[in-house]
């Protein structure tokens, strides 16, 4: 069923609340779509649909990463990792593992051998999927921000790797924009500031 109707007064339901602060959230109590929660749950919802957008432009170009990873494979299991942290901000009792950061920094050290260092910031463009990306990438840093509000302003507990899968996350999309532009031979430019 595409629609329930429960939503029709401005509320939504989340997970059991199982190990939450007492907070009155569960499957039987619903809180409101302006909630702070609501709202990082919307911006994880719209990094993770933009992503999608991404692993089809990626699967198209053959986008390949060094150590031979296909972009879109690694954008697909990027897309599962935001389901968890979905989940685990809406009650569930899952989060992200330390390992799922290190997968991200791994393929983040491999691009960067590849690349010439970053001295400054770069305008985006370049390549189509680049700007993809660096769209990818400003739309998880909002989400990261959502996330961390919930848990200083609602005092839930966010697992600490999870915190770090998003920024780290932010890394890695600015590298696979960097290394889309490389791949083809675009060179970066930086801002003048006049």
């Amino acid at each position: 069923m595409l629609y329930t109707r429960k939503g029709d007064n401005g509320t939504t339901g989340l997970f059991s609340a199982k190990g939450r602060p007492a907070s009155g959230w569960g499957c039987d109590q619903r809180i409101s779509k302006s909630s702070i929660i609501t709202e990082a749950l919307g911006s994880l919802d719209e990094v993770n649909s933009f992503l999608g957008f991404c692993k089809v432009r990626a699967r198209e170009g053959k986008f390949v990463v060094p150590s031979n990873i296909k972009g879109d494979q690694a954008i697909h299991d990027v897309q599962k990792n935001l389901f968890i942290i979905q989940a685990e901000l809406a009650g569930a009792s899952m989060s992200i593992d330390e390992e799922k950061v290190k997968e991200l920094e791994m393929m983040v050290d491999s691009i960067e051998k590849e690349l010439p260092p970053i001295k400054t910031f770069f305008i985006s463009g370049g390549t189509e999927l680049a700007s993809l990306f660096d769209i990818a990438r400003t739309i998880c840093r909002r989400a990261e921000r959502r996330v961390i509000n919930v848990s200083e302003e609602s005092k839930i507990p966010i697992n600490k790797f999870t915190l770090a899968y998003l920024n780290r996350l932010s890394s890695l999309l600015y590298a696979f924009a960097r290394y889309s532009n490389h791949k083809f031979g675009i060179l970066e430019e930086s801002p003048d500031y006049k």
